[in-house]
């Protein structure tokens, strides 16, 4: 296994990437598991994960590193997060998700996981688990609804986390504009909070309609 680009945490091997899987013998996604020299490795799918997208597409900033302390918000069933908790081994993930059948996904996942938390919140509401996530250094979001860089921003203020990732849905927020707008708009926002915007990537062909922005406070 090779490191991808550099990045910590994140390998490749011929056209996949991978990470070292932090619960081994356990699939979260029916991810393929290879093992190198006696250790693990958990394929990471760009087609069933935004952030892996990313990194296949060349995205130019990873704000993450073993010792990260991860606020994650949308967790969902856990598929992104699970690797994050393998490359964060030393930190941990917080993940919040708002549906209740998702909720309980997350959960198995982050039985065999020590370094993830779930919990059942609502992204838009910061001081419901701000016990669990004070002193974030980085806020990753896949939140699919309205006023997603607000909630993002929202988020890494209460945290005072260092980075925020967020990908950003454009038919979330107006069905009717153009994606590039959104993208844009977000943007624009995120800048005017005083953040340093530091990648804007288009998510295609993985992701419709999608972009991932990286931006450091």
């Amino acid at each position: 296994m090779e490191s991808l680009r550099g990045l910590p945490g994140v390998h490749v091997r011929g056209n996949s990437l991978y990470t070292l899987s932090s619960n081994p013998g356990v699939r979260v996604y029916g991810e393929r598991l290879v093992s190198v020299n006696g250790k693990e490795y958990r394929e990471w799918n760009p087609s069933r994960s935004k952030l892996s997208a990313y990194l296949k597409l060349d995205g130019k900033f990873f704000p993450f590193e073993e010792n990260s302390k991860v606020l994650y918000l949308g967790a969902s069933g856990g598929t992104t997060a699970s690797h994050l908790a393998d490359v964060c081994f030393k930190g941990s993930v917080v993940c919040i998700e708002f549906s209740p059948r998702m909720f309980r996904d997350l959960v198995s996942v982050c039985e065999g996981r020590k370094n993830m938390m779930p919990v059942l919140g609502d992204a838009t509401r910061p001081e419901d688990y701000a016990f669990a996530a004070e002193n974030a250094d980085v806020v990753y979001q896949d939140v699919a609804q309205k006023g997603q860089a607000g909630i993002i921003a929202d988020n890494v203020e209460k945290t005072g986390a260092k980075y925020g990732m967020i990908a950003i849905k454009s038919r979330s927020e107006d069905v009717t504009a153009s994606p590039k707008t959104i993208f844009r708009e977000s943007e624009e926002f995120l800048k005017n909070k005083g953040y340093r915007i530091l990648d804007n990537k288009t998510l295609e062909p993985y992701e419709k309609d999608h972009s991932m922005i990286v931006f450091e406070v």
